[in-house]
This record gives structure tokens, C-alpha cells and sequence, in this order.
């Protein structure tokens, strides 16, 4: 008989003081760190990129939107609206904000470094 192995974790198991927390501010948690990769899933409430800042970052980003509503505008003026199931990958260097996430919005975001 083969041992089956445990999974490391639930992606919907939120406990109840983190997502108390996360009505106040996002809840990020890393799920997975490797040489060049780090996956993570965050839980919105509505949360949205502050007026006037963008994220710009030196990894590629590849984003699944596993629950709920998103939207990420990047500074070209293109929209990207977000539903549960839907994912996008985001090159580094390319500037965007999330404008809008339903309550509760969870993601799963994987940041690719090869020079890592």
C-alpha cells in the first residue's frame, strides 16, 4: 500500500483573526518560497492600490483571481477586469494598480525572478 502524502495547507483556510485582520488591511501569505519564485495568496476587501502610487516591480507576476471580483489598470489606460477563475501575467517593469476588489477577493500570485 502506497502512503499518501498530507497536504501542506488549504488555500481557503483562512483563520477567523486573519481575515478580522485582512477587513483592515490585505492578508498576505507566503505559500511558497524558492530559488526565483515566491507564490502567495492574498485576501482583499475591497482593497485598492493607493491614488497616485503604482506597482512596478522587478519580478514577472502571475496573478489567478480564485474568488471574487478584480480589476488592475496598468498605466497605458488598459483595464483588466478579474472574476474567479481568471488569471493574468503581469512582465516585470510594467506598471499597474488594482482599482477595485469585491469583499472578500482571493488571490494566488506567483512572482518569477530567474536571475534569482
Amino acid at each position: 500500500m502506497t502512503k499518501q502524502r498530507s497536504p501542506d495547507g488549504n488555500l481557503f483556510s483562512i483563520p477567523a483573526s486573519s481575515l478580522e485582520l485582512s477587513a483592515q488591511g490585505e492578508l498576505t501569505d507566503v505559500l511558497m518560497r524558492r530559488e526565483g519564485v515566491v507564490v502567495e495568496r492574498i485576501v482583499s476587501h475591497g482593497h485598492v492600490t493607493p491614488p497616485g502610487e503604482w506597482y512596478d516591480q522587478a519580478d514577472d507576476e502571475w496573478v489567478l483571481l480564485v474568488k471574487g471580483e478584480a480589476e488592475i489598470t496598468f498605466d497605458d489606460g488598459t483595464c483588466c477586469r478579474l472574476q474567479g477563475g481568471d488569471h493574468l501575467m503581469i512582465a516585470a517593469g510594467r506598471r499597474h494598480r488594482v482599482t477595485f476588489t469585491s469583499s472578500p477577493a482571493v488571490w494566488l500570485a506567483v512572482f518569477i525572478n530567474p536571475n534569482i
